[in-house]
């Protein structure tokens, strides 16, 4: 009679062990949990958690990577919408008696670039700090990758050759003409704001980031590799 539970063999139990611990990794950016409580979901220790996450997050970024377009070719002949986001790091510091503000934090801000169309066209490196977002584009490949697109941005990237909302004249009330021109470039811009919200699905950029500093730009690089992955 033939054996209704064959022995699993080792290559078997080797592939098992690592389709485990991809979605290991998977649920971490997902839901950002602390690693005890992963810890506990997947019967593992926290230290195995721990050296799971941080064997495998480069690999799983490395084996997606090819799914990221060339941002000057996937912009070629578009309009491109830019805007800032941030996530945080707490600092670890106690409130102060008596404070009713958050614990303090870290900010961490990279920019998004995405059609009119909401569709993703770059995520760039994190600048550290709370930084305006003039200073984040300059330090990023985006002026470069979109030099010879027509692009939009908020008020935070005037300066940047970018067609963005008329600021209020000092002491004076904005024009009629102005108010029309903000609300149509804020109608455009609606769409880069939703695509933010649909990588901040990955609960890693929209909550408490925990990991060292250093390896955020990992972060950020496999998220926008999972959401090309996704797209296609």
């Amino acid at each position: 009679m033939e054996d209704p539970d064959p022995p699993v063999s080792p290559g078997r139990m080797w592939a098992l062990g690592l389709y485990k611990s991809v979605v290991l990794v998977l649920f971490l950016l997902r839901q950002n949990p602390v690693q005890e409580a992963a810890a506990e979901l997947f019967g593992i220790s926290q230290a195995t958690v721990s050296r799971r996450w941080t064997a495998l997050l480069p690999v799983v970024e490395k084996v997606l990577a090819r799914h990221v377009p060339d941002p000057a070719k996937a912009s070629a002949g578009r309009i491109v919408l830019v805007d800032g986001t941030w996530s945080r790091r707490g600092t670890g510091q106690p409130r102060a008696p008596r404070c009713s503000a958050a614990t303090p934090r870290h900010r961490i801000q990279p920019a998004v670039a995405v059609t009119l169309a909401g569709d993703l066209l770059a995520v760039s490196a994190p600048v550290p700090g709370s930084r305006h977002d003039i200073h984040a584009w300059r330090q990023s490949h985006f002026p470069e990758a979109f030099a010879e697109r027509e692009g939009i941005g908020d008020l935070g990237y005037i300066g940047s050759g970018l067609l963005t909302p008329r600021r209020k004249p000092p002491g004076q009330e904005q024009s009629a003409g102005d108010k029309r021109a903000n609300r149509s470039v804020n109608t455009l811009r609606a769409a880069v704001e939703r695509a933010i919200a649909h990588l901040k699905n990955w609960k890693i950029l929209a909550t408490r980031y925990r990991d060292p500093l250093t390896r955020f730009t990992l972060v950020t690089k496999t998220v926008t590799a999972l959401a090309f992955y996704k797209k296609g």
